[in-house]
């Protein structure tokens, strides 16, 4: 993924550069850049050993940095923003429905998810990505299904390969719950070698902590 950084004189930036270089100045000189997370409860427990820093602030900053600009351009523009959201997304629409500079077109005219996907497939707008997978986003996005990374790891490994370089390197965890790129790494081989069956409902993560073969009695 490339974007146009205001910052670097709208040169192009990579996701690896914007997220993953050593910070210069503050209090987090010194680190790399992690993977952006959400705020939650297991952030209030995570805090850096050198002066106690509050990871949720470096979450924050991470999030929030490369957009604030665009944010506040957006708002002082009057910019529209016009959000592909069905009309069978109740959740969603209730987000976004009476939100100023907000249009749901296809909650207007009535379109729900699956007939968007049947007129996609009938103009032969529908990405070729929809023939294996559910989603069309991000290939490095941490709310992805166990699924969808496993997909990655078998059909993209050089993806899957600097997707581990980069859990190496981030100071915050790739799952808010606190597992890692590695931790599915581990979970997937484990699939590979028959001891762990894909999307077993029984599936608990201590598995990968002990006697795998005891899991069958």
């Amino acid at each position: 993924m490339c974007v146009k950084s205001a910052r670097e004189g709208g040169g192009k930036q990579t996701y690896e550069s914007m997220f993953y270089h050593e910070l210069q100045s503050g209090k987090f000189a010194g680190t790399i850049k992690g993977f952006p997370q959400t705020i939650c409860s297991w952030c209030k427990k995570l805090k850096y050993e050198n002066g106690g820093v509050d990871i949720r602030r470096y979450v924050l900053s991470t999030m929030c940095e490369n957009t604030k600009d665009l944010r506040i351009s957006s708002r002082e523009d009057g910019v529209v923003q016009y959000l592909g959201i069905a009309a069978d997304e109740p959740l969603r629409i209730a987000r976004h429905i009476n939100r100023p500079g907000y249009i749901l077109p296809l909650v207007e005219i009535g379109w729900e998810e699956d007939y968007c996907g049947l007129w996609c497939q009938y103009n032969d707008l529908l990405s070729p990505i929809y023939t294996d997978s559910a989603r069309g986003g991000c290939w490095f996005c941490h709310n992805q299904s166990v699924g969808q990374l496993r997909l990655l790891r078998r059909n993209y490994p050089d993806l899957w390969a600097l997707l581990l370089k980069w859990d190496k390197d981030s100071p915050v965890s790739f799952k808010p719950d606190g597992h890692t790129v590695h931790d599915f790494d581990r979970r997937f081989q484990l699939e590979d070698e028959g001891f762990i069956l894909p999307d077993d409902p029984k599936f608990r993560w201590a598995w990968l902590d002990g006697d795998i073969q005891m899991k069958w009695f």
